[in-house]
């Protein structure tokens, strides 16, 4: 059986369950029967409570560990995905489109090229519509096959007494699931109801046209069939060059650029600029400067020590944790040399804090960028750039499974499953402990019972502890 230390007795407070036990046996050894349930509880708490609580601690500390891990990994991932466009560079080739009057609109998708065009718009592409002769309301037209082709795509509709009337003929041809692209409707005007069809595309190919067989009206045919809009293309010369368009939305006249016209434009000639997009730069680093400062507040309250209250975050003192921080940190204080010429991030706009934190200029960078636009571009994405270094580091940080974070996850992880099957194997040793020390002590209470009842006959027989003794009375 362990030996257990009790401390030292005080009169003023409730004695401990290892006294209470003790003085158990005291009492059950001068004739009381022992309490053995409080006995044999405070002797098995006595051998294992030490170790159950520091399971719990450990516990506690590494499910407390788990969630800052998880809190830095996000602030580290939201780092790196800032990065996106700086350290490859892609955000320094997107350009913008501007047009210099009313009715066009210009963008830019990635691999646009800078430059500058001259845009004159003839015409704006249009869709076919056309409208058929009036029809008293709800007029059979006939029973037999009417076509409908919008271009070379063709649809047939079947028509009887059930649907031959105008509205029944636009409710088959707008529910039809082979519509080749027209919708139908029926207008009721002054001298009567007109079955109108409009192509669902804009453009010269897309004309409109209608046939029946023999036994529809004859008024189901394109030549009864008045025109309301001409199907035509856009028409419009960039740079002097003719381009025509089916749709008001250009999208092969330059390289990745896409113009979009309105009415507005027809008849004018306008300038379209393909410039450098300094504000989706400007953007991009201030996204950047706002994760470093969030990465930083994050690390910072997960280490930090409180004097006051004596609480100490769970990361204070980690090596992980203190190697990320020196390494972003000194990516970040160190400057970068290109062409022989080094230079900081202060120069372009950042600068960093006493407090670790960045602070951007806006307005600083885009001098930098009006200055000497490749230098902005090669602090952050050149062979040695700050913001391919720092993707770097991130990554190794970061990376699914292989990362350091994911791996120390692991590893904590593994440790939470010893501890819980040691809290298992611990909750059996105490269930056999009491096991062991129920029987002990329940036979231990019936022998002190066994020997309070002869101490009781002897008493009675020879006398003593009040009794005047069976034996002495016959003497």
């Amino acid at each position: 059986m362990s030996s257990v230390s009790l401390p030292a007795g005080n009169s003023s407070t409730q004695p401990s369950p290892i006294q209470q036990a003790a003085q158990s046996i005291l009492s059950g050894a001068t004739g009381s029967t022992l309490d053995v349930n409080t006995l044999v509880a405070a002797l098995v708490t006595g051998n294992t409570a030490g170790r159950a609580s520091a399971i719990a601690r450990q516990q506690q500390s590494d499910n407390a560990v788990l969630s800052s891990l998880s809190t830095v990994k996000s602030a580290l991932s939201a780092l790196k995905t800032s990065l996106e466009g700086l350290a490859d560079g892609s955000i320094f080739s997107q350009f913008a489109a501007s047009a210099t009057g009313k009715g066009i609109v210009a963008t830019t998708s990635t691999g646009a090229a800078a430059g500058s065009y001259s845009v004159y718009v003839e015409q704006l592409a249009s869709a076919n519509q056309i409208s058929s002769k009036p029809f008293a309301h709800d007029t059979a037209l006939g029973s037999g096959t009417l076509t409908i082709a919008v271009g070379d795509a063709t649809m047939s509709i079947d028509l009887d007494a059930k649907n031959n009337t105008l509205t029944g003929i636009a409710a088959a041809i707008n529910g039809s699931a082979h519509n080749p692209g027209v919708t139908a409707a029926v207008v009721k005007g002054s001298d009567g109801e007109h079955l109108v069809l409009t192509s669902k595309q804009t453009g010269a190919a897309n004309t409109v046209s209608v046939s029946g067989t023999n036994g529809l009206d004859a008024g189901l045919a394109t030549a009864n069939f008045k025109q309301v809009t001409a199907a035509q293309d856009a028409k419009l010369t960039v740079s002097g060059n003719p381009v025509t368009s089916a749709s008001n939305v250009v999208k092969d006249a330059l390289n990745n650029v896409t113009l979009a016209l309105s009415p507005a434009a027809v008849g004018t000639t306008q300038t379209v600029a393909i410039e450098a997009d300094p504000s989706a730069i400007g953007k991009a680093v201030q996204n950047f400067a706002n994760a470093y400062n969030a990465w930083v507040g994050t690390h910072r309250q997960l280490s930090a020590f409180d004097p006051a209250t004596r609480q100490a975050g769970p990361l204070l003192g980690d090596s992980m944790l203190n190697s990320a921080v020196n390494g972003l940190s000194r990516i970040l204080a160190s400057g970068v040399t290109v062409d022989g010429k080094t230079y900081s991030l202060g120069q372009i706009g950042l600068d960093l804090k006493h407090d670790g934190t960045l602070d951007f200029s806006a307005s600083k960078l885009q001098a930098a960028l009006a200055s000497n636009p490749a230098s902005v571009s090669s602090v952050f994405n050149g062979k040695n750039g700050i913001g391919q270094q720092l993707d770097k580091v991130l990554g190794e940080y970061t990376l699914t499974t292989v990362g350091q974070m994911d791996k120390r996850t692991a590893s904590i992880n593994e440790e939470l499953k010893s501890l819980t099957k040691q809290q298992g194997e611990l909750a059996t040793y105490q269930q056999t402990l009491t096991a062991q020390y129920n029987a002990q002590f329940t036979a231990l209470n019936r022998l002190l019972t066994t020997i309070n009842n002869s101490k009781t006959y002897l008493n009675a027989l020879f006398g003593g502890n009040g009794a005047a003794g069976t034996l002495n009375k016959r003497g």
